[in-house]
């Protein structure tokens, strides 16, 4: 085994021309007042690399351009489709529209774990939340289903970023044993 150098591993990238004609996961995200300006850009960049179909950002989660979301986004910013909703319910009503089932990360007396979604579940778009506060309760209310990922120890979340990269994945794996079935 040999670690790949940068010139090998950038042949099998897309480049930034070819990134907005690739067909995309039918998956959607939407930020619900996340606040860290760095949590926004490791989520860019998360959404990169899943070629997430679009990224919603709501409230008073920042949006680009701004220094601090592009130095974890590292030019994701420009390469995953994205756009800002003052009122959070507003991105909610357009993915329902589309028939895209909203599917919030979050502590709920309905909420099943992450890897027990189905093929039958996408398109969808992942909800997650507050740093704080988690996902607002009118998101939640107007929610088709909601996931938790499995706790063990004595915290009962993770960093929204890393639980938003846990779940989008888990996602991927799932969409592509759609595709081998």
């Amino acid at each position: 085994m040999q670690k790949l150098s940068h010139e090998e591993i950038s042949k099998n990238r897309t480049n930034i021309e070819e990134i907005s004609s690739i067909q995309r996961n039918p998956i959607f995200a939407l930020a619900d007042n996340v606040r860290s300006l760095y949590n926004v850009g490791s989520i860019f960049r998360s959404s990169d690399g899943a070629l997430l179909s679009k990224l919603l950002l709501t409230g008073f989660t920042p949006y680009p351009p701004r220094k601090e979301i592009d130095k974890t986004a590292l030019g994701s910013t420009q390469t995953v489709p994205w756009e800002y909703f003052k009122n959070p319910l507003e991105a909610v009503v357009q993915m329902k529209e589309q028939k895209i089932k909203i599917c919030v990360l979050e502590l709920t007396n309905k909420s099943i774990p992450h890897y027990d979604l189905t093929k039958q579940d996408f398109p969808l778009c992942l909800v997650f939340g507050n740093e704080i506060t988690g996902v607002s309760k009118e998101i939640i209310e107007h929610a088709d289903m909601a996931i938790e990922i499995p706790m063990y120890g004595n915290k009962q979340s993770l960093n929204v970023a890393v639980a938003y990269g846990i779940v989008l994945y888990d996602c991927l794996r799932i969409l592509h044993q759609r595709m081998q079935e």
